[in-house]
């Protein structure tokens, strides 16, 4: 209970017997990247204020809290900046929900504050949020924000294609163990790959079929060949040359064995969603959320009798197998006024309960963000939830919560789609990655 919470509490109880304390407010919630599917996003805040309310009408104050909610954006460019024009018009949303990415430069420009302000981090629910979402949601020591979702990266198998190269139905069943334990790597994917195409299985080129675009997935292929993203002493930002160098070497490998097209990148996703979910290709990665749209739009009705799944296998000793998860997370503005900063932590926290957070968690196909949400009957009973958190979520890492590491990002996107499409060879464009890197981000990186 925060210093301000403790002051309302005490004057309602001077006021009792007279008049109770009336307090009117507004709580705007802006919400990125969502559509319909994900609308407890918001909604959840909504549930939230009812309880709130209820909550401080047994304290005996009278709190009458309006939400306002809006997730009509053109897309993320175009919700940052409307955020940010806000902010530097004084009307900002008291809430966003964004990607942890925001944090850093947000709290830099001063348009956030931190949830540990007004929260009791050590309390439930707060205390039975995994540590490592807890984590992504904080930076420079300082708890930010709280995960509003989670979400992984996994690995891809389509189980016909991988009994027509020789598998049984129990050795596929094995294949998330052996990748999580390194015995099957990005080396066996390669060559399961070539063999679907050679024997006929997938046409050439969907062997293996990699995201269209630039994303946290190619992250994963950077730390399975032994990258490091953030140096943990430090903070800084690193380089691993020949992890770099090793990963784009594999996706040459791939194209020049014809398991993946040299034309690939910019694919039209609404062609890739279907291609994968409908048995085209024989191996891909993806996103846990691609379970909706695999068994809703694209017409999957049977994906655990079609579709195996695991951690991003390792690429080498040097490395591991991983996913990443990229949770969107509960952001409090900067506000004239700090009684609405507090209510608006207050929302967030209750949001946060695992039977509220498991309605957006189903609904949306992603995964949840406390340990006690397996015991909600709503998310325990789904088994691709119950599954993927179970496979997934414990070890996933995140891109970390550095000001420059989009710049970073998009560099190494930048080298890889060099090295792809054949412009460079994979130690050249690590060479101008290096270079373009050490240009933007100065002491801010770390070259190994």
């Amino acid at each position: 209970m925060t210093i301000l919470r403790n002051i309302l509490a005490s004057t309602a109880l001077v006021c009792a017997g007279t008049a109770a304390l009336a307090e009117d407010v507004t709580i705007t919630v802006w919400a990125g990247g969502s559509n319909e599917a994900d609308s407890y996003r918001m909604d959840a805040i909504e549930l939230a204020a009812d309880m709130l309310m209820r909550e401080r009408a047994i304290e005996g104050e009278e709190l009458n809290i309006t939400v306002e909610k809006k997730r009509d954006f053109g897309g993320w460019d175009d919700f940052k900046q409307a955020v940010t024009l806000a902010a530097e018009a004084g009307t900002a949303p008291n809430i966003v929900v964004t990607s942890h990415l925001d944090i850093a430069p947000w709290s830099q420009a001063g348009l956030i504050v931190p949830v540990e302000d007004y929260l009791d981090m050590d309390a439930w629910p707060l205390n039975d949020i995994y540590d490592n979402l807890m984590e992504i949601a904080a930076f420079d020591g300082i708890q930010w924000g709280l995960p509003q979702d989670a979400e992984s990266r996994p690995f891809f198998f389509w189980k016909e294609t991988m009994r027509g190269i020789g598998y049984t139905d129990q050795q596929i069943a094995e294949l998330p163990a052996k990748v999580a334990a390194g015995e099957y790597t990005l080396a066996n994917v390669l060559e399961d790959a070539k063999k679907a195409v050679d024997a006929g299985l997938v046409e050439e080129g969907y062997g293996f079929y990699p995201r269209v675009s630039n994303g946290p997935d190619y992250a994963q292929f950077y730390q399975s060949f032994g990258g490091v993203l953030q140096d943990p002493d430090t903070g800084k930002l690193v380089l691993d040359k020949a992890a770099m160098e090793a990963m784009y070497q594999f996706f040459v490998d791939c194209v020049e064995a014809g398991v993946t097209r040299k034309n690939h990148i910019g694919t039209d996703w609404g062609q890739w969603y279907n291609e994968v979910a409908n048995g085209k290709a024989a191996l891909w990665h993806g996103g846990t959320w691609h379970f909706a749209r695999y068994t809703g739009k694209e017409g999957n009705d049977d994906f655990f009798g079609t579709i195996e799944f695991s951690l991003i296998p390792a690429g080498n000793a040097d490395g591991r197998a991983n996913t990443i998860t990229h949770p969107l997370v509960y952001l409090i503005t900067d506000q004239a006024e700090d009684d609405l900063e507090d209510i608006a932590a207050q929302l967030v926290k209750i949001a946060s309960e695992p039977r509220m957070n498991a309605l957006h968690a189903i609904k949306s196909a992603h995964l949840g963000i406390t340990h006690q949400q397996s015991n909600i009957e709503l998310y325990a009973n789904d088994l691709w939830a119950s599954e993927a958190t179970e496979r997934l979520l414990g070890t996933a890492n995140a891109q970390p919560n550095h000001v420059q590491y989009g710049a970073f990002s998009e560099t190494m996107w930048k080298g890889l789609e060099a090295a792809w499409t054949g412009v460079k060879s994979p130690a050249d464009a690590v060479a101008e990655v290096e270079a373009e890197l050490k240009a933007k981000l100065g002491d801010e990186l770390i070259v190994r």
